[in-house]
């Protein structure tokens, strides 16, 4: 891996996690870690061109249906992929076929650009992680076995303590917040070869005191009601998040702020 590299062009691949959900902009747009590294790419490099297919809610089936091939077709620097991460949530889940799939969805991409970097995609700390572990773990380790096959990196966010702390997280618990997000951008940045801006993103964030009982069972009666019964909702009746939204930024194009 290069020191200080000068990659030109950046495609990310994947779901919500990569579209930027719940780092939100004041106009009600989402930025997130692709985002936030694209601009830092681009302070380093003139010309350099980003472009983001990732869509909330999309499983890996649909990612590399919808995305890989043109994420491959765009032929960049670097692709990040992202992805396998909803299936293991399903109720029911083929963890053979979310394997098949990433297998084909590396295979195709790790040829058609520069560098491709995978993610041990983050986990909060509690009941829900621990009932979807297994198959996570599972996952990750498809992931780094893809990875030493075919010359890609592994961006560890699973093992960041950082990043499990319920305060990264927002009041959705499946979405990081903007300080996560952040992080996100640094961990991906630094395995890149780029100088660190913070080497701590991994380290545990300082202790707060906790919240009381009354606001720990007003917070979950707010999540259930906002976050989980419509999650749920969706689920039985096989709809998505993402249903007949377009790629957060479909064309390979010279990197802009989302405000300019």
């Amino acid at each position: 891996m290069q020191t200080n590299p000068t990659y030109s062009s950046l495609v990310a691949v994947g779901d919500s996690f990569t579209e930027g959900m719940s780092d939100v902009l004041p106009d009600g747009s989402y930025r997130g870690w692709a985002d936030l590294l694209a601009a830092r790419m681009a302070a380093h490099t003139p010309g350099f061109r980003y472009a983001n297919l990732a869509v909330r809610g999309k499983l890996i089936r649909q990612i590399v249906d919808e995305q890989v091939p043109l994420a491959s077709a765009m032929e960049p620097d670097v692709i990040t992929l992202v992805g396998g991460l909803n299936d293991t949530l399903r109720p029911k889940c083929d963890m053979g076929r979310v394997r098949a799939l990433l297998e084909e969805a590396v295979e195709r991409l790790a040829p058609s650009c520069n560098q491709l970097v995978l993610m041990r995609s983050p986990g909060r700390n509690g009941p829900v992680l621990e009932r979807f572990r297994p198959r996570m773990e599972e996952l990750f380790t498809c992931i780094d076995d893809l990875a030493a096959r075919h010359g890609a990196l592994v961006v560890d966010l699973y093992g960041a303590a950082s990043l499990s702390d319920p305060r990264m997280w927002h009041v959705d618990r499946l979405h990081l917040t903007s300080e996560g997000h952040q992080r996100v951008a640094e961990a991906v940045w630094q395995s890149l070869g780029y100088d660190p801006q913070d080497a701590d993103w991994h380290a545990p964030i300082p202790p707060t005191p906790p919240p009381g009982w009354i606001a720990r069972r007003t917070a979950d009666v707010r999540f259930a009601r906002q976050h989980l019964l419509p999650w749920i909702g969706r689920r039985l009746t096989g709809r998505s998040s993402g249903d007949g939204l377009p790629a957060k930024r479909p064309d390979l194009l010279p990197w802009e702020r989302p405000d300019a």
